[in-house]
């Protein structure tokens, strides 16, 4: 049996990336650096394609890596944020009711009458993300993120995996709305809760891990330029000695190129304990954790380890 023709749109994405290498290259030029087992299953999450479920600590870069997707592909980035009792509506669509409102009391003023059907058409429907996502017209699909889908319960999970699997979606009063270009789609998750086996199933799976010390330099110098070496080194190290310590709340990338950013406002080219205890508060954000480090003596976390 041959296989369908290819779309427009996957020709598109092909062109754009053919190999993994040249997505890499191509996120590296979007600042988003990126390990060979990451950009893999990015690249077989939009070939295949199959929706990427991305796991690991708050502050790796879960989010970025969509971010960086979108902008590699030229593509909008549409992002659905989960919280705890978040339902189908707030993700899909609902009636702009107050419009409506508006329309009844305007015929009734002209004493006209109304059609059902005229209240419930495309004009009073307010698209939310998941279905601007399947809407979206191309060239390439749209990046389509689902943010913390561990925050939203089972019921919200389960709804999820049938739009997914069919990439379609029902409005009662209009009709059935079918993706002419399947969003590429990327899931994350802190791991607040376990997913179901029926969606991870689904979905290619990658754990993103806290950078190497070398690594998180390099991503710091980046977003941060002209940071010299020496100091992105310094505030690499205190990260791992503060990951490695008992705080409730690790700091990620995000609190590093914070830490780097503000002790780079403040004029600091060294990370010694007096620049620690003044910023400390843009790498940990809970007041136990600092009581903790300062406690422990901030000269041990800054001490050299590089020599």
């Amino acid at each position: 049996m041959s296989l369908p023709p290819r779309s427009g749109a996957e020709d598109a994405v092909r062109e754009l990336v053919p190999g993994v290498e040249a997505l890499a290259a191509r996120l590296e030029e979007v600042d988003y650096l990126t390990d060979e087992g990451l950009a893999t299953a990015m690249f077989l999450s939009l070939r295949l394609p199959q929706p990427l479920l991305l796991e690991g600590e708050a502050g790796v870069g879960k989010t970025e890596a969509a971010k960086a997707l979108a902008a590699v592909l030229d593509t909008p980035l549409i992002r659905l944020q989960c919280y705890e009792g978040i339902d189908a509506s707030e993700a899909m669509y609902e009636w702009n009711y107050p419009r409506q409102l508006l329309r009844i009391r305007m015929a009734e003023a002209g004493g006209q009458g109304i059609a059902e059907e005229e209240l419930f058409g495309e004009d009073y429907l307010i698209r939310r993300p998941l279905l601007r996502a399947l809407e979206h017209p191309g060239p390439r699909p749209a990046v389509l993120l689902v943010d913390e889908l561990d925050r939203a319960d089972d019921d919200f999970e389960a709804f999820l995996f049938e739009l997914l699997a069919e990439s379609t979606v029902t409005v009662p009063e209009i009709g059935t709305i079918r993706a002419t270009h399947p969003p590429a789609v990327v899931l994350t998750s802190n791991r607040t809760r376990d997913l179901h086996d029926a969606l991870k199933r689904r979905c290619l799976y990658h754990w993103i891990d806290y950078p190497s010390p070398e690594r998180e330099v390099e991503i710091v110098r980046r977003r941060v330029p002209g940071t010299s070496q020496r100091l992105a080194v310094e505030v690499a190290g205190a990260l791992q000695r503060l990951r490695a310590g008992d705080v409730q709340k690790p700091p990620g990338i995000a609190e590093a190129i914070d830490w780097v950013a503000a002790l780079e406002m403040l004029g600091i080219e060294r990370l010694d304990a007096g620049a620690a205890d003044r910023t400390l508060g843009s790498v940990l954000k809970y007041r136990e954790d600092q009581e903790l480090v300062r406690s422990a003596g901030l000269e041990r976390l800054v001490e050299s380890r590089h020599g």
